[in-house]
């Protein structure tokens, strides 16, 4: 990779990249679908789960290989369009966003259906679902980072209800319910349910959209998507299990709201307690928690899908399919707000249209079986055709190729043959027309494969980016860090700073003996509306990181050092800078800091505190850095990091000889005439500076006796010389809070520079971080 293109930041682990899955998994689907399908399939509905789970587990592996051998935002679109051209690319990338916006509208329905507890035909229905969608896309608009988080909980929230209602609901299971086990469709009833509840499984794929934001990808890439996949299939068979043997079908098939109606009817098994006069009947406990979390899962579910619908649009103006004008990012709100405008317009229409809700369904599983079905061709066709560079991390495994893609693609073709129950008919006069054996699910999903082929026709075979296997379908492979050389990484991001930092960062380099590097590094930031890629597309943050990074390369050259220059794009500028410093084996992080605090809740600021208390090397913060440091002095004392910030002086000393050093240390006066404090103060001065490996023609020792403050003391003299050097307090850095201590005194005091420095540390691991090293071995 050619160190001016941009990058993604590989801040995701197996446990992030799993959760992030599975919270896309998680969702509406096991909530609303339990009453269609057991209608539909009997009892053997849970067979229908699993089965939707064993397709979804082909495709996983295929998009697995794939992913790490093409690892660019885009998911299946990306890898199709890349692999077997733009033709196929434009039916899966219309496919998706249509199947996205389908599977948003059924999740709106649901919606209004546990909110009300009505027939999703009702107006009532219909009307909170509209609402619902208006308010999701204006959130989407606007942007809000802090729905990551929000995320997060109601995922953590949904699985573990999921869990008490299995757990409560095996007790209350009647083997007499699961027999027959089948409706009276048999089992080729089963088969076409199995592509209903598909819309479940679709989810998974945003892992490998994420593919460039994964560490060691070729291991948890594959292993977090098998995961997703499996956890979910375990719960949803478990469900249908409860749900079938707990109420008849007929009840379960009529009810608006069935999985509440399921926990009723298991949680009233347990009775009521009855304290102070009030009787709690937990048969209403139960489906109260069941609707709330419904209302939650579908919201949820709804909200990624939009999202991930914005992005496929995204994804296909980048290569021309679409027109850029989709792509437009606002001003403010740094969100493709056109894009979500657009797929909001049609998912308000869906929602509004006549459509029953298991088409709705329906329809969304078809286009991306489709999708997966021509995932699992591009897996085959890039085997076979080798192309230069294509080496993913992870390949299935060779017992299992070509088995995998191939029964993954007839499985997909199988299950949508057998989809939809209505066959088409239509009436013109006393005419009876029919499509036997098309059913109308096939006919729509087919007939939006012939828009995109039309649409291909008339305007993208014209303009769509020419793409070969050989070419852009490949990303460039990056080259290995030498972790003997010294290595500095310099974070730039104000053009009026980044001359200095870079010359101290050089000096740093230039002290140590061997070979040193300099990376300087430009981080921008996204909010998570945005797919990272997308940035490309906000043409005057791309320029201006273009510009600091060439002006890096610029003073580099002047000084004669080598440098490498990164443009990163992530979701966390603090984040991203921790994944840079590991993959570069970074001995020394040097960065600019204002000094100011302006949260509550950080300290330094919040892309500044995560390198303090976790970054894995030697760690400084310049504030108001200039050309030459002029008199420099370092604080001596007895703290922590004092000789980490005795090297950081003497490196700027040696690199500008026309500075001066002096180690400075306060004692006060003693109340014992027999203790000598100047030659406490000098000893301690010896002690810092043989730590830092400091010769003694090297700095000026000069110790100040006192019987005033020593703080105000050390401060007003420290604040008297151009740059002040002090190492930072406390055990911990961040949780000591500076503020209020002598760094932060001399921070405010001082007009001149000042370093704050702090030596390599290797903190203990908290036991989540410890759970979290282990599952990742």
């Amino acid at each position: 990779m050619a160190d001016s293109d941009q990058e993604l930041a590989r801040d995701l682990g197996f446990l992030e990249a799993y959760t992030l899955g599975l919270g896309t998994m998680i969702g509406a689907g096991i909530f609303v679908l339990p009453g269609i399908v057991a209608e539909a399939a009997g009892p053997a509905s849970m067979v229908a789960f699993a089965i939707g789970g064993v397709v979804a587990l082909l495709a996983a592996l295929s998009l697995s290989e794939l992913a790490t051998g093409m690892p660019k935002a885009g998911g299946s679109y990306y890898y199709v369009n890349h692999a077997l051209g733009s033709f196929f690319g434009t039916i899966i990338g219309f496919g998706m966003w249509a199947g996205l916006m389908f599977a948003t509208a059924f999740y709106m329905l649901g919606f209004g259906q546990y909110l009300l507890n009505l027939p999703s035909d009702a107006a009532g229905v219909i009307l909170a679902g509209l609402v619902m969608s208006a308010i999701l896309v204006g959130v989407n608009y606007r942007g809000v980072k802090e729905t990551g988080s929000l995320q997060n909980v109601i995922v953590i929230f949904l699985v573990g209800l999921i869990l008490v209602f299995i757990a409560v609901g095996l007790f209350a299971i009647d083997p007499d319910l699961l027999t027959p086990f089948t409706a009276a469709g048999g089992w080729p009833a089963v088969g076409a349910t199995a592509g209903t509840v598909f819309v479940t499984f679709i989810g998974f794929e945003v892992i490998a959209t994420s593919a460039e934001e994964i560490e060691d990808p070729g291991r948890n890439l594959p292993l977090s998507m098998i995961a997703a996949v499996v956890t979910p299939t375990i719960l949803y068979v478990l469900v249908m299990l409860v749900s079938t043997g707990t109420l008849e079908i007929p009840t379960l098939a009529e009810s608006d709201v069935p999985v509440a109606d399921v926990a009723a009817a298991a949680a009233g098994n347990l009775g009521a307690a009855t304290a102070g006069g009030y009787t709690l009947e937990f048969a209403a406990v139960g489906s109260t928690i069941m609707i709330v979390g419904a209302i939650m899962a579908t919201i949820s579910s709804a909200n990624a899908s939009i999202l991930s619908a914005a992005r496929v649009n995204f994804a296909m103006g980048r290569d021309e399919i679409l027109t850029n004008w989709l792509n437009e990012i606002h001003e403010r709100y740094r969100t493709p707000y056109r894009a979500i405008i657009a797929t909001g317009i049609v998912i308000l229409a869906l929602v509004a249209s006549p459509l029953p809700i298991d088409t709705l369904a329906d329809v969304a599983s078809f286009m991306f079986l489709i999708t997966y079905a021509l995932v699992h061709v591009a897996v085959v066709v890039l085997r076979r055709a080798e192309p230069e560079g294509y080496d993913p991390d992870f390949r299935i495994p060779s017992v299992l190729y070509p088995i995998v893609p191939i029964l993954g693609f007839v499985a997909c073709l199988v299950v949508m043959v057998q989809m939809g129950e209505s066959v088409v008919t239509f009436s013109v006069g006393a005419v009876t027309l029919s499509l036997a054996p098309i059913t109308w699910v096939q006919l729509i999903g087919l007939f939006i494969v012939l828009l995109s082929i039309l649409w291909y026709a008339g305007y993208a075979k014209d303009r769509a980016i020419s793409t070969t296997l050989i070419g852009e379908a490949v990303a460039p492979q990056e080259t290995d860090v030498d972790a003997d050389v010294y290595r500095v990484v310099v974070p730039v991001s104000n053009p009026a700073t980044q001359r200095p930092l870079i010359k101290y960062a050089a000096a740093s380099a230039a002290s140590r003996p061997g070979e040193a590097e300099l990376v300087a590094v430009n981080v921008i930031e996204v909010p998570p509306q945005t797919s990272p890629s997308q940035i490309e597309f906000e043409e005057e943050r791309v320029e201006r990181q273009g510009e600091l990074l060439e002006n890096a390369r610029g003073v580099a050259e002047e000084l004669d050092v080598p440098l490498r220059t990164r443009a990163i794009v992530g979701r966390s500028a603090g984040e991203s800078l921790l994944s840079v410093l590991e993959q570069e084996h970074a001995d020394h992080v040097l960065l600019g800091w204002d000094g100011e605090r302006r949260r509550r809740d950080v300290l330094f600021g919040s892309t500044i505190d995560p390198l303090l208390e976790r970054a894995r090397c030697d760690v400084t913060l310049v504030r108001n850095p200039v050309e030459t440091p002029g008199n420099i002095v370092m604080l001596a004392g007895s703290g922590p990091h004092a000789s980490a910030s005795a090297r950081r002086a003497a490196e700027l000393a040696r690199a500008f000889p026309e500075s001066s050093l002096t180690l400075l240390n306060v004692q006060s006066e003693p109340d014992d005439a027999d203790v000598d404090p100047e030659a406490i103060g000098t000893e301690v001065i010896s002690d810092v500076a043989a730590d830092a490996e400091l010769a003694t023609d090297e700095y000026e020792s000069r110790v100040i006796v006192t019987d005033d403050d020593v703080r105000d003391v050390l401060v007003a003299e420290a604040t008297a010389y151009e740059t002040v050097c002090v190492g930072a307090t406390g055990t911990s850095t961040v949780a000591q809070a500076l503020y209020g201590s002598i760094p932060q005194r001399i921070v405010n005091e001082s007009d001149g520079t000042v370093l704050m420095a702090r030596g390599d540390q290797r903190a203990p691991r908290t036991f989540r971080q410890a759970v979290i090293q282990r599952l990742e071995r």
